[in-house]
């Protein structure tokens, strides 16, 4: 088994379906956010205040090649939502598994923050309100989600449909998806 990354905005569902279908495949589970924060020792907010987004992000693919390093059998990764920006991450993700965008609506999303307020506590990228940051920052990633995914997944569906659907993806891939870079 290779190793699923989950790429998407933040509250597309990485980290709960992530869990969900680590617990299903019986694989472990990883979150590049957490592995950060752990490493670092400190929040985003701390980070970036102390060293810019550059160093959030430099620090952000450091973390995703730790989480590869660490789990050469296959592991299910929930990815920070600004992993894609970097090529070689997206190079990364695509030879060392399959990856998986869970694509939702901008409405979907600002629900979703709305409801858990913890994930609402990251810095603002753009200053703008939440509807409208979040609709830019997707808008600006989309193509970059896009080019790292092996495959679209609509997330705004019922959980259960996303990790049953993804499932049936990991069940018929072919070997040369995982060649494709």
């Amino acid at each position: 088994m290779s190793i699923l990354f989950l790429v998407g905005a933040r509250a597309s569902g990485k980290t709960t379906i992530g869990k969900a279908l680590a617990r299903s495949l019986g694989l472990p589970f990883a979150d590049t956010d957490q592995h950060l924060l752990h490493r670092a020792g400190r929040t985003v907010e701390q980070i970036v205040a102390a060293e810019g987004w550059p160093g959030f992000r430099s620090r952000e693919s450091q973390a995703l090649q730790e989480v590869v390093d660490a789990h050469p059998a296959g592991c299910v990764v929930s990815t920070g939502g600004g992993m894609v920006l970097a090529e070689e991450n997206r190079r990364l993700m695509r030879q060392r598994g399959m990856v998986v965008f869970l694509d939702a609506p901008v409405q979907t999303l600002a629900e979703r923050l709305s409801r858990n307020p913890v994930n609402n506590q990251r810095p603002s990228l753009t200053g703008k309100g939440l509807i409208e940051e979040i609709g830019q920052i997707l808008n600006e990633r989309r193509h970059l989600y896009e080019q790292a995914a092996h495959h679209i997944v609509d997330a705004s569906r019922p959980m259960p449909v996303v990790c049953q659907h993804i499932e049936q993806l990991l069940q018929e891939r072919k070997p040369q998806d995982h060649a494709k870079a």
